[in-house]
């Protein structure tokens, strides 16, 4: 299954104007903890999805209380200036539309 497909909510947004937060919030807890406890959800996926070094990623965090995870990391360039294709950081989770999760 795509992880569009599992998520009730795939949505990413600016955090700040220098970081992208991507996430994922999930209505049933068996979904959920199986994407958690898998690992597939880290810096490696992430620094290949968005081509990015792996220090440029500041948080990978699932909260238990939401069903939900949260990445955080740094923009290519700052939202709103010379080259930014996506102000407000809303097109920034495509990558991980596709991410196929076992399920």
């Amino acid at each position: 299954m795509k992880l569009v497909e599992a998520a009730k909510v795939l949505r990413s947004k600016n955090s700040g104007p220098f970081e992208i937060t991507v996430d994922a919030l999930f209505t049933d807890p068996v979904i959920y903890y199986k994407i958690k406890n898998s690992g597939i959800i880290n810096k490696d996926l992430v620094s290949k999805l968005y081509s990015i070094e792996q220090d440029k990623i500041m948080h990978i965090i699932f909260f238990d209380q939401a069903l939900g995870f949260k990445i955080t990391f740094a923009r290519k360039v700052s939202s709103g200036t010379f080259l930014d294709r996506d102000v407000y950081g809303a097109q920034q989770h495509a990558p991980l539309m596709e991410l196929e999760v076992d399920v």
